[in-house]
C-alpha cells in the first residue's frame, strides 16, 4: 500500500528542487529521494551519508561492483524498485548490460572474477537468512577477498536492504526504463548526497 506522505509535506524549497529534477531529467522524482527529503532530520541525511559512503567511499570495489551488490542484493530482497534502479546503474558503471543481467540470472556462472562471487554469495546468504557463519567468511576470504571488503560489502548490504525494506513498506512506485536510467545517470555523476 502506497502511503500518502511520499507525495506532500515538503518545504517550499524541496518543491522547487523536486520541480528542477522533474524538468532536468524529463521524470518523475524517484520515491526513494522523495523519503529522504520528507524527514531529514530522522532519517534522511543520515541514510545518504552512510549510503554514500558504502557506495563512493574509498574501497578496492569499483563503483560498478558495488552497485551490482546493490542490485543483488535487491533481487534477494525482492524490492522492484531497487533492482530497476541498481541494475541500471551496474549496467551503466560497467558499461556491460550482459555482464550485470548474468551475475542477476546465474551468479554461479555469470562471468565474474571469485573474490566478487564469493562475496556475493555471502550478502545472499546474509540477506536471505539474516546471518552468515564463519564458514561462509572463511570462504569469501578463501576466495580471494579481503577483510577490508568483506566489510565494505557488509556495508553495501546495510544501506540496500534498508532501502528494499523501506521501498516495500511506502509502496515505492517502480520507474520506467527511462526513468531507471536518468537515475543510474545521476547516481554515476553525484552519488548518494
Amino acid at each position: 500500500m502506497r502511503l500518502e506522505i511520499l507525495n506532500s509535506g515538503y518545504s517550499p524549497g524541496t518543491k522547487l528542487l523536486f520541480g528542477v529534477i522533474r524538468l532536468f531529467s524529463r521524470q518523475p522524482v524517484p520515491d526513494a529521494a522523495k523519503l529522504v527529503f520528507y524527514r531529514p532530520d530522522f532519517y534522511g541525511e543520515k541514510a545518504k551519508a552512510f549510503t554514500h559512503e558504502a557506495m563512493r567511499g574509498p574501497s578496492d570495489w569499483s563503483v560498478g561492483d558495488r552497485e551490482l551488490m546493490a542490485a543483488y542484493v535487491a533481487k534477494v530482497n525482492e524490492s522492484a524498485f531497487c533492482i530497476g534502479a541498481h541494475t541500471a546503474t551496474a549496467r551503466l558503471a560497467y558499461q556491460d548490460a550482459p555482464r550485470v543481467t548474468a551475475v542477476l540470472t546465474d551468479l554461479e556462472s555469470a562471468p565474474i572474477e571469485e573474490p566478487l562471487r564469493a562475496t556475493l554469495r555471502m550478502l545472499g546468504t546474509l540477506t536471505r537468512d539474516g546471518g552468515v557463519s564463519a564458514d561462509d567468511m572463511r570462504q569469501v576470504l578463501a576466495a580471494g577477498a579481503s577483510p577490508q571488503q568483506i566489510k565494505d560489502a557488509l556495508a553495501v548490504c546495510a544501506a540496500f536492504t534498508t532501502t528494499a525494506k523501506l521501498a516495500d513498506a511506502f509502496g515505492f512506485d517502480v520507474l520506467s526504463p527511462e526513468g531507471f536510467a536518468a537515475g543510474a545517470k545521476y547516481l554515476l555523476k553525484r552519488g548518494y548526497r
